[in-house]
């Protein structure tokens, strides 16, 4: 009997963690795709890796990193705004913690990444980092969607000058970004976990570079 209300709880905190993930992904594709509009109208202006030099240096914008801080520390652009639009989650609640148990064996064992919540102080601490709405702004992230969710926020908030990496560091060659710091390459900071052990055992074997 107590076996059976165990895996009824359980049952449920794990149906209440699949509902909460399938809505925060509805969301996610609701702002990057409404992000999307705005760059097909012109309203946001992509920019490839390659062009992100010549963009901040002669046209003044300035990079802002949306990374998670883990991904941050691995490697960043020197002198660029880090405002991190996911957090670690720290909830030690019973559903939080299933949650956390289940990405820990599908994905953050392999990828090294933390269970996140959204930066709820995102606009504000945007707001704190860069001078005013008016400010000139490429907005990066490893592969490109969180950068999208961040570029339709700030947008709606008011920023009208407004770039996006378009596929974010990912994307990124030797060279494209001249002021790198950090123990590894711009592309390959969102690699972590077991895969990163992966990763370097092929740079050792200099399969890529």
């Amino acid at each position: 009997m107590a076996m059976g209300a165990a895996a009824t709880a359980a049952a449920a905190c794990f149906s209440s963690g699949v509902v909460s993930r399938s809505r925060v992904r509805a969301q996610a594709t609701s702002w990057a795709g409404g992000a999307e509009e705005l760059v097909r109208s012109g309203k946001v202006r992509p920019v490839r890796p390659r062009e992100a030099a010549g963009v901040m240096g002669a046209e003044g914008f300035r990079l802002l990193d949306v990374r998670p801080a883990w991904e941050h520390g691995r490697a960043a652009v020197r002198g660029s705004a880090h405002v991190p639009l996911f957090v670690a989650d720290d909830d030690m609640g019973p559903v939080t913690l299933l949650k956390k148990w289940v990405h820990l064996g599908y994905i953050g064992l392999w990828t090294g990444q933390s269970f996140t919540k959204m930066n709820d102080r995102f606009l504000d601490d945007v707001a704190a980092a860069v001078a005013g709405k008016d400010a000139k702004l490429l907005v990066a992230c490893g592969e490109g969607l969180r950068s999208l969710i961040a570029v339709r926020m700030l947008h709606d908030d008011g920023y009208k000058n407004v770039g996006w990496l378009a596929g974010g560091f990912s994307k990124s060659v030797d060279g494209d970004f001249p002021d790198e710091e950090g123990e590894s390459k711009l592309r390959y900071a969102t690699i972590g976990g077991v895969s990163y052990i992966f990763l370097q055992i092929l740079l050792l074997l200099q399969v890529v570079k």
